[in-house]
């Protein structure tokens, strides 16, 4: 069988990326089927190519139980082609996604992380990067929430697909 790729992508690669991918390797690994998977993420902006993340998101991250050891990259052509979703942060994440995507094939990847929400109504997940703790924690709330509502996706995609 072949793994269910997953490129989680905000601005910078440095908080909500960088978490989401954090978050999305706990949640099939709590639930034994992390081997079914491959899960990366990557930025926008290649301001912050080579760094770790933001250390208050790692911090944040580690309290939850989450281990954020992603280095932060540029999204690459090639990832429209690799990977099975592209999972941008918020409305502009997906619009340069959209931009960059070469085909439609590449076009149909592309999704917004909040789509996956099932417990909270946000439309996007907020940048923490100038803001205090609360917004590390209200994006990992919906991080949280949105990984479960993917994976839920994902297991009934492929209960139809046996069908």
């Amino acid at each position: 069988m072949q793994k269910i790729k997953i490129l989680f992508v905000c601005l910078g690669n440095i908080c909500r990326s960088a978490a989401a991918e954090a978050v999305m390797k706990a949640k099939v690994a709590e639930l034994g089927v992390a081997e079914l998977f491959e899960i990366d993420s990557a930025g926008i902006s290649s301001a912050h190519q080579g760094e770790p993340a933001d250390e208050r998101m790692r911090r944040h991250a580690s309290r939850r139980g989450f281990d954020v050891t992603s280095i932060s990259r540029p999204i690459k052509l090639l990832d429209f082609e690799y990977f099975d979703y592209v999972i941008g942060m918020d409305d502009s994440n997906i619009d340069v996604l959209m931009d960059r995507a070469l085909t439609l094939e590449h076009k149909q990847k592309i999704r917004k992380m909040t789509d996956y929400c099932v417990g909270y109504d946000d439309t996007y997940v907020p940048d923490p990067y100038y803001g205090g703790a609360s917004g590390f924690e209200l994006v990992l709330d919906l991080l949280e929430d949105a990984c479960l509502g993917l994976l839920t996706e994902l297991n009934k995609n492929f209960e139809n697909d046996e069908q």
